[in-house]
């Protein structure tokens, strides 16, 4: 596999508010912007109690490019009461990131332990769809993340880069893409030729980096920094900047351990294994 030439700037380097979790959207945006950070993808609950169209004035304010609303989706339920208002929060989610001046959401895509992964696939591709209309008047972009397989019982039906795709063709709409995350893809045997194929069709909309720790000690909060875990991190950015991704390399870590220590710390940390590692 061939490897990405060392990074040697901030340039491309997007912070998720989540992890730095310990500081509140101001102080995020002023610290990343100290910092030298380009930008910045905002969680939901970091607009909560604040204007959207506000909080974006002030991050672009600051010199960060707003990457995108993270997240959507969690469209699968058993009852349609359920699914119909999955689809009314997506639409809000929508709606925030055009104020926000966010050009995507990232969608979780949801499951529903009992359900069959066939119908929760359905039940996503039929969610989305209900929100295009919408999603288009706005031009907000919709990604869909594909999540690890040991999610596959309730955060996401959509657990490999092909079943990604396969949903995007059913729906083949431009503002519909992926989210590419290397911590639920590195272990893909088919990376190469999938990425290819979004490649293709122009629907890698955003990537996202951090590290697969061994042992794992949290299926959801033991991500590591960059240069912590197994994953071959410039091997997989080659391949998808050979295949012509050139945006933001977001990172995005859940992490009791890093969440234990303080937010400054863990951004001086980011700064370095970004250069040295990612």
């Amino acid at each position: 596999m061939t490897k990405a030439a060392p990074l040697s700037d901030f340039s491309r380097l997007c912070i998720h508010t989540i992890t730095t979790k310990g500081w509140e959207l101001e102080e995020a945006v002023d610290r990343y912007a100290e910092a030298g950070v380009s930008g910045v993808t905002v969680w939901r609950q970091w607009l909560e109690g604040r204007n959207p169209s506000e909080s974006g004035d002030r991050i672009r304010a600051a010199g960060l490019e707003v990457t995108s609303l993270c997240r959507g989706g969690f469209y699968p339920a058993l009852e349609e009461k359920s699914r119909k208002e999955a689809i009314e929060d997506n639409k809000r989610a929508i709606e925030d990131a055009a104020a926000l001046g966010a050009p995507l959401v990232v969608l979780v895509c949801g499951a529903v332990p009992g359900q069959s992964l066939t119908e929760s696939r359905k039940q996503i591709t039929d969610g989305i769809a209900a929100t295009l209309p919408l999603a288009e008047s706005l031009a907000v972009k919709l990604a869909i993340e594909p999540l690890h397989p040991m999610y596959a019982d309730d955060r996401s039906a959509i657990n490999t880069l092909a079943s990604a795709n396969d949903a995007c063709d059913a729906l083949n709409h431009p503002l519909v893409g992926i989210a590419f995350d290397v911590y639920h893809l590195w272990w893909d045997p088919d990376l190469e030729e999938q990425t290819k194929r979004a490649a293709q069709a122009e629907r890698i909309f955003a990537y996202h980096v951090c590290d697969w720790m061994t042992p794992t000690g949290d299926l959801l909060n033991d991500r590591g920094l960059m240069g912590e875990g197994c994953i071959d991190l410039r091997g997989i950015r080659a391949i998808v900047e050979e295949n012509g991704f050139r945006g933001m390399i977001e990172v995005e870590v859940f992490s009791d351990r890093w969440w234990d220590r303080p937010p400054g710390e863990l951004l001086e940390a980011i700064k370095e294994a970004y250069l040295q590692h990612t």
